[in-house]
């Protein structure tokens, strides 16, 4: 799979998200994507109670630790590579979490308007 160019939202080159928890569809710290990501997890999300709750609630469980896939969990506070649909729906549901503009991927913008980003951007 080759990773298509690490370039963030800001047309800046793209800002690590986490590496604890490593996260990323690469498992490479980074929001980084390729034409396989068919998730588009592009959004460096902060994850808050809020959210985690929401996101469980439709389907996808972040906090429950699966050992046997070397998944701890995701806490509030936490960074995470969030899909970029996720993240609309959430936003348009009034429960997104804070972004991190500068480790979020361009391709983010295929699904999430800047304009949204920004309304819930976050210093690095």
């Amino acid at each position: 799979m080759q990773k298509d160019p690490s370039v963030n939202v800001l047309g800046a080159p793209l800002q690590p998200c986490s590496v604890n928890p490593l996260t990323g569809f690469f498992r490479d710290g980074a929001c980084n994507t390729c034409e396989q990501d068919a998730g588009s997890h592009t959004v460096c999300a902060v994850m808050n109670a809020e959210f985690l709750a929401y996101s469980k609630y439709v389907g996808n469980d972040l906090t429950t630790p699966r050992p046997e896939f070397g998944f701890a969990g995701v806490q509030p506070g936490d960074r995470w590579c969030l899909c970029a649909a996720r993240f609309r729906q959430a936003f348009d549901e009034g429960c997104a979490p804070g972004v991190v503009l500068e480790a979020t991927h361009r391709n983010a913008l295929a699904v999430v308007p800047l304009h949204m980003l920004q309304a819930c951007a976050l210093e690095q």
